[in-house]
């Protein structure tokens, strides 16, 4: 869209995109695969026999049929509902659990234990759990905490269970085959930002040990008065020394601050959704993009281009990138980084943010992507390997437009890069959670026999998804 369109032909651009792109109940399968993010499976000294001898001597199960058909996706009966989602043909789910709390990110071990960590907040206790099936029903009858504070991250690594608090990132040791780490937790990062907007803390770990941290931004736009009308931006925001980037940690070391860490990549406001892929030995995350361009810039935008605007952007993180935020944000109906109105920007400029990185695919606004997984398993079909599921959320300000969000996305990898119209809708609620805020898919995994988990963090659900195209 050329530059000098102007703010009425950009509405009519959004417009044109809300009614030609399909919404998330009217779309049909997604192409994208989760990756499992308990990577130590693939380092395990288990083979596929070991395997499942461990199974059988961790839950009690022997390694006959019932046991192999667990190991292939599992020989328990979905829900008739599927748990309330609606998924692709073939597809069906169990329920894992119910009101475990506010469920976020979850790691799964070789052996198909389950953590989960739970963020508090609003009477409910934060935490962190674990959970197993010793039956084969597909359904946790095991649950123990070991974890009181909680938060939103967790990963399982090199027999430790690693747990992103707010302010900070503990672990705790797992020894192979017991649910319960042992107590007694062994801080790794202290004193992180806690206060304030976005203070969550996904964790990813590379196979090298490398800890990836999210430090969100504490403001929307870094505005002298934060989310006020027509305040303009501090220039330069110094928030952006420490906040809104991705933050590199060793996950061996104990006791680390922010000054052992290294600033791997900047203006990125908020990064729940961070997922390293071992397939490229890469970094990716989903960024929150920021609110309230028609609340706090009237004279630029309308209240459509607003519920729309800016994309959720999914990127791959490499050393030394700049997405731009707070001067910049990407603009995915003209497919360009444009000049934020807090710099003086008006919805088409672009000047600085020319040399800011560009995303691999703009996602509508404000859907809240919330984890990302690639998918590397083989109980899926084909098209899903190596492809990427994104859970989004939803949000609280897509008015005057319907809620959207609240459902997880799968993006396919072709020829390998991502097209920005491939996407499409995998999970949603039967109902519009997006509207209803019933169910919120938050976190993802991928178990060892190649089942997808979905957790909710607003009516504390977690589902297994599994392939079954005979039913």
């Amino acid at each position: 869209m050329p530059g000098q369109a102007g703010a009425g032909a950009r509405a009519g651009a959004v417009s044109d995109r809300i009614r030609l792109t399909p919404s998330a109940r009217a779309v049909t399968i997604r192409d994208w695969e989760p990756y499992h993010r308990e990577r130590q499976m693939s380092r395990s000294t288990l083979g596929v026999f070991g395997a499942l001898l461990g199974m059988a001597l961790l839950t009690g199960c022997d390694t006959g049929a019932a046991g192999t058909a667990r190991a292939q996706g599992g020989d328990f009966a979905c829900a008739p509902d599927d748990g309330g989602l609606v998924l692709p043909d073939g597809f069906c789910a169990v329920v894992v659990a119910d009101d475990v709390g506010n469920a976020r990110h979850m790691a799964v071990a070789p052996n198909g234990d389950l953590y989960v960590t739970l963020r508090g907040g609003r009477g409910t206790p934060g935490g962190a759990i674990a959970l197993r099936d010793t039956t084969g029903d597909g359904v946790a009858d095991q649950r123990v905490a070991f974890d009181d504070v909680g938060g939103t991250g967790i990963e399982l690594w090199n027999g430790w269970v690693y747990v992103g608090h707010d302010d900070g990132v503990v672990r705790y040791r797992r020894p192979e085959g017991q649910l319960r780490p042992e107590a007694g937790a062994e801080v790794i990062v202290q004193g992180l930002r806690a206060r304030g907007g976005h203070a969550a803390k996904p964790v990813e770990i590379s196979p090298e040990g490398d800890l990836f941290l999210n430090i969100g931004s504490p403001s929307n736009s870094c505005q002298v008065d934060d989310r006020a009308a027509g305040s303009p931006g501090e220039d330069p925001c110094e928030e952006r020394e420490t906040n809104a980037a991705i933050w590199r940690f060793d996950a061996e070391a104990t006791g680390q601050t922010l000054a052992d860490g290294e600033r791997v990549a900047a203006g990125m406001r908020n990064t729940v959704a961070l997922h390293y892929d071992e397939g490229d030995g890469a970094l990716y995350a989903a960024i929150h993009g920021r609110d309230q361009l028609h609340q706090n810039w009237e004279e630029h935008y309308t209240p459509e281009e607003s519920a729309e605007l800016p994309a959720e952007e999914f990127v791959r993180v490499s050393d030394g990138d700049d997405y731009g935020w707070p001067y910049c944000y990407y603009d995915h109906v003209q497919g360009k980084k444009v000049l934020a109105p807090e710099y003086g920007g008006t919805g088409d400029e672009v000047g600085r943010c020319a040399d800011m990185d560009d995303p691999l695919v703009g996602f509508p606004g404000h859907w809240g992507p919330n984890d990302l997984l690639f998918y590397h398993g083989d109980l899926f079909p084909d098209r899903y390997r190596d492809g990427v599921f994104i859970a989004f959320h939803g949000s609280w300000n897509r008015a005057p437009l319907p809620q959207e969000g609240a459902n997880v996305v799968f993006l396919p990898r072709e020829n390998g890069g991502f097209a920005a119209e491939r996407w499409e809708v995998f999970a949603e609620g039967r109902e519009n959670w997006a509207e209803t805020r019933e169910h919120r898919p938050t976190g993802l995994a991928e178990g060892p026999d190649g089942s997808l988990y979905i957790s909710d963090d607003a009516g504390g659900r977690i589902w297994r998804v599994v392939y079954r195209p005979e039913g």
